[in-house]
């Protein structure tokens, strides 16, 4: 069978130059018969990068919201920009939405850890407290016997909405979840997520669109692009008795967000916010100013935090007299994560850090910075 070299995928792509501070737009080729790249600027209307092999990047890289680093350029892919591309990867690419409902939310890093086990990958992620009317208009297509019910469950706490992108994810997600009944998902797929989480057919631990349509309207309601000019459903930050986790870019592209979120869970605390964020090169330098001048890896730091999505969560703990704060930033550890291997390889950056830049987390260093650095994040990034 011929391969055809000259067979591409096109997308929209973007890039900030911190040198010219601009943010630069491309069209970005992609070669799946040799694995090479190629980037048109559309500011100049002149080849950026002529078509070039780039070790490190594969096929399964490239996808809407995707992040790819290109000789050390952290690219993000916007938008399809051919119908051929459209086509081809949507077809095969699928999004789908999930929920995790609110008696499993404490279960949550054991729910990411089975999604990304099974090659989802998360393309963005969101604790959100539903409102009657809200959860009543998610089940418009439920059986009116059962909706009371229902709507019931949905707003007695908190639930996690996520976009899960993968091959034919629609099917795939039903089939990791199981049947509707948790009782039916026993008998039929003992190791489906409702079989292990659910009770009933209400309590059924989790939730997957039932086609391509409701996911998209599930999705655009939940996650709304910046073109609909349409606003989300709100984040569920308290702002109060709180610290602040961040989960790097470089671990949520290594899909370590399910082990860490594990791990912080079964030392008990309680996430109260978890949102995904891009964050900007200005955000990025605002946020991380404290350092500067004072750790001489700053502008790295920078680099690292506006180099693809990351996590950021509202931490809290059950003893209102823990020092949430203090003792969380102990689980997490030295900054240097070969020195936390040594001195306490049970921490979180001695398990999942790589170096003093890419060590995993960003964590609250004094007590007034827990409720500053989760407000930053879920009310001034977020508005």
């Amino acid at each position: 069978m011929s391969v055809d070299h000259n067979e591409k995928y096109i997308f929209e792509a973007e890039w900030y130059d911190k040198v010219a501070s601009i943010l630069k737009k491309f069209y970005l080729y992609y070669y799946p018969s040799d694995n090479t790249v190629e980037l048109f600027d559309l500011n100049t209307r002149k080849m950026f990068l002529k078509r070039t092999k780039c070790d490190g990047i594969q096929a399964k890289d490239f996808y809407v919201g995707a992040t790819v680093t290109i000789f050390s350029r952290c690219i993000r892919v916007t938008d399809y920009a051919d119908c051929n591309t459209r086509t081809k990867l949507q077809t095969k690419m699928q999004k789908t939405f999930a929920m995790v409902k609110p008696d499993i939310v404490d279960n949550l890093g054991e729910i990411l850890k089975r999604i990304i086990s099974c090659n989802f990958h998360i393309a963005n992620i969101k604790m959100i407290k539903l409102t009657q009317d809200q959860a009543t208009n998610l089940c418009e297509n439920e059986g009116e016997t059962n909706i009371a019910y229902i709507v019931n469950h949905l707003t007695s706490g908190p639930i996690v909405a996520l976009e899960l992108l993968g091959d034919h994810a629609i099917t795939r997600w039903h089939e990791v979840i199981g049947p509707e009944d948790s009782e039916e998902a026993r008998a039929k797929a003992p190791s489906s997520l409702r079989a292990c989480y659910g009770k009933d057919r209400v309590h059924n631990a989790v939730h997957g669109s039932a086609d391509q349509e409701a996911a998209q309207k599930e999705l655009d309601f939940f996650f709304p692009t910046s073109k609909s000019m349409q606003k989300g459903p709100a984040n569920t930050a308290t702002l109060e008795n709180c610290t602040c986790c961040i989960i790097k870019p470089h671990a949520v592209q290594a899909k370590l967000t399910g082990d860490i979120i594990n791990d912080i869970q079964k030392a008990g605390y309680i996430i109260s916010a978890i949102q995904q964020f891009s964050v900007n090169p200005f955000d990025a330098e605002e946020f991380l100013e404290v350092y500067k001048g004072v750790l001489p890896d700053y502008g790295l730091m920078v680099g690292e935090l506006q180099s693809g999505p990351c996590i950021a969560m509202e931490l809290k703990h059950k003893d209102e007299k823990f020092d949430v704060q203090g003792e969380f930033r102990r689980l997490c550890g030295p900054m240097d994560p070969d020195i936390a291997r040594q001195v306490r390889p049970n921490t979180l950056r001695a398990k999942y850090g790589k170096t003093k830049v890419q060590n995993a987390l960003h964590c609250s260093d004094l007590p007034e910075d827990g409720i500053l650095e989760v407000e930053y994040f879920f009310k001034i990034l977020e508005s």
